[in-house]
């Protein structure tokens, strides 16, 4: 997968602000649906101020946004981000799964050693 300078600068403030395990969190909750800071901050021992934080550095990464409800200031997923991240990562899982197909396919025109230590043909 080639990608511009933008891409990669997306990709690492991307990957470096799902490194925090607060964060993975935020995103867990958000992928349900939005939610304001102080839904997202119920389940942490951590201040709503620190909450704030840490979707501000998701903002920075593309991954969240927020709008404006009235008074309200919900954050929600910005799924193009997350196709992003998911298409990265499916460029080198779908490498590393076919080259492990290669090597079952040379496995299985291999012969076996049973556990007895006699060599039997692959059927």
């Amino acid at each position: 997968m080639a990608l511009g300078a933008d891409t990669d600068e997306h990709l690492d403030r991307a990957f470096m602000a799902l490194a925090d395990p607060v964060r993975r969190a935020l995103i867990a909750r958000l992928s349900r649906g939005p939610a304001t800071v102080n839904e997202l901050a119920e389940p942490f021992a951590i201040t709503k101020q620190a909450v704030s934080k840490h979707i501000a550095v998701l903002e920075q990464a593309g991954l969240v946004s927020r709008s404006r409800d009235a008074q309200r200031r919900p954050a929600a997923l910005v799924p193009e981000a997350l196709e992003l991240l998911t298409a990265w990562i499916d460029t080198y899982r779908l490498t590393t799964e076919s080259r492990f197909r290669r090597l079952d396919d040379v496995l299985a025109g291999t012969s076996v050693h049973t556990p007895t230590g006699r060599k039997e043909e692959k059927k």
